[in-house]
């Protein structure tokens, strides 16, 4: 009889994104800290997905297909988390070449103007650390710290990367209408990601009124208040209540976090019934 507990960590990312793990190693440590399903939601691409289901057999841990997706809302970057995704959907595909094809022409724009600043890193250097990822700004970040232009990542960000900041290129970016039309048009449910580290509210509003399934209530960022802020809103506008560690790799006290902030698996079922609704429609379309 299985009595592993039903834990479940559903913000995880990868090296295909910009966490430092294979999809391997993080279904290896989910298995270690007693998951019982995870979710692969890597910025803008579902390169690592099958990697991590294959794996997921293996160490008999589930896996739902996931995505992180960059929205804009006025001035401000929000993040939709997608759920049980068509992976190979070719809308979903199309979109995510967009955003992979903006974030290299990014990626060697910050670093030109990084270097007409006087700082001396090469987008070779930034390549080799991104791996097998696209090319982000924590990965240039990281190039900065390692030529010791900033003493961390926060700080590559606070002087040269954020919004604002000297060296800030802005890239490709869905609404948030478009964002939550392209998860459910990929038979997914759409999640409100880490709304406390949101500045203007406003967009949690607008991405109920454009039909979002859920909010990321559980964060590992988020403070007692949010999450009973967010738990409110969520019962309020009949919304399913996610979580997860959104693990990059990160460790706490020597140990990586993931699973440290989970779910039930309940809430995982009601997400999963929001995607079979968008699944059956789409079906229904294609007749």
């Amino acid at each position: 009889m299985n009595m592993k507990p039903k834990k479940n960590d559903l913000h995880i990312h990868t090296i295909f994104s910009d966490g430092s793990l294979t999809p391997f190693d993080v279904v290896r440590l989910a298995s270690q800290k007693g998951l019982y399903s995870i979710s692969i939601t890597d910025h803008d691409t579902i390169e690592g997905i099958k990697s991590a289901m294959d794996n997921g057999r293996v160490f008999d841990i589930i896996v739902i297909p996931g995505i992180e997706i960059s929205c804009q809302f006025h001035n401000e970057e929000i993040h939709l988390l997608g759920y049980f995704i068509d992976f190979q959907n070719q809308e979903l595909l199309q979109t995510l070449n967009m955003f992979r094809e903006s974030r290299e022409s990014r990626g060697k724009k910050i670093v030109e103007k990084l270097n007409s600043l006087g700082i001396n890193i090469s987008l070779k250097e930034v390549v080799k650390i991104a791996g097998n990822g696209v090319i982000g700004r924590p990965h240039i970040a990281k190039a900065l710290v390692n030529n010791n232009y900033v003493e961390s990542i926060q700080e590559a960000f606070d002087k040269y990367l954020n919004n604002n900041k000297p060296a800030y290129v802005d890239r490709y970016k869905l609404s948030l209408k478009q964002g939550i039309e392209l998860i459910h048009n990929a038979g997914g449910a759409a999640v409100f990601a880490h709304p406390g580290l949101v500045k203007n509210n406003d967009s949690i509003i607008e991405a109920i009124k454009y039909g979002i399934d859920g909010i990321e209530v559980i964060h590992s960022k988020h403070t007692t208040k949010d999450v009973l802020k967010y738990t409110k809103i969520a019962k309020k506008n009949n919304l399913v209540i996610t979580g997860g560690s959104d693990f990059h790799g990160d460790l706490s006290d020597n140990a990586p976090i993931i699973g440290d902030f989970f779910i039930d698996y309940s809430h995982v079922e009601l997400l999963f019934n929001r995607a079979v609704l968008y699944k059956e429609r789409r079906n229904i379309k294609n007749v």
